[in-house]
């Protein structure tokens, strides 16, 4: 993959550790934690954090997965799949504090859709967010309680983060987004384009 490497799987799992120790810092303890990864890496990352949880708490921490798709806002209501596809979340989420897990947090928009689909499912006590990395650029009013790394960046550009469970490898990359750029600078040739469409 090219682009440039913003964090090494040494610094991806420092961070998880540490986002683990501030989880039980915040919360007193492991009880009542749900975690919830959204597909697609932030299911893997849930799951390591709960296994990190678990060793330091002492006990397993729950870990379910949410496919947001159905609550996105850029998907018309008919393309819009059904409710429970890709979804599992163990037990009932009332009173509990669910962690929402993202890899990376950008306009927000994602972040809003899976409070959506948590709140659709019961009440939960509060509903916390770790993401691996915040590049910023919100356009909603969202902010994570956990960052593993702050990478400022601009729009033009695409964070990847790779992972061993979904990808083989492990590393965040930056990189230039060619198609965006030109857009920006030749908007004309994409004007151009749609009409032969």
């Amino acid at each position: 993959m090219t682009g440039t490497t913003v964090m090494t799987a040494e610094d991806i799992g420092r961070s998880l550790t540490r986002i683990a120790h501030e989880i039980i810092e915040r919360n007193k303890s492991t009880d009542n934690l749900l975690l919830v990864g959204m597909h697609t890496r932030g299911v893997p990352l849930a799951r390591r954090i709960a296994a990190i949880l678990g060793n330091l708490g002492g006990h397993e921490v729950p870990v379910g997965t949410l496919d947001i798709r159905p609550y996105r806002d850029d998907l018309s209501r008919d393309s819009r799949e059904d409710i429970t596809a890709g979804t599992d979340i163990p037990g009932d989420i009332d009173g509990m504090t669910v962690i929402l897990v993202d890899d990376v947090l950008f306009t927000g928009r994602s972040t809003r859709a899976a409070m959506d689909a948590l709140i659709d499912r019961g009440r939960p006590r509060s509903i916390q967010l770790v993401v691996l990395v915040d590049r910023g650029h919100r356009e909603l009013p969202i902010r994570a309680d956990y960052v593993g790394k702050n990478i400022p960046s601009a729009r033009h550009e695409d964070i990847k983060v790779r992972l061993r469970e979904t990808d083989g490898m492990e590393k965040v990359v930056i990189r230039k987004n060619t198609h965006d750029i030109e857009m920006e600078t030749s908007p004309e040739k994409f004007l151009v384009r749609e009409e032969k469409q």
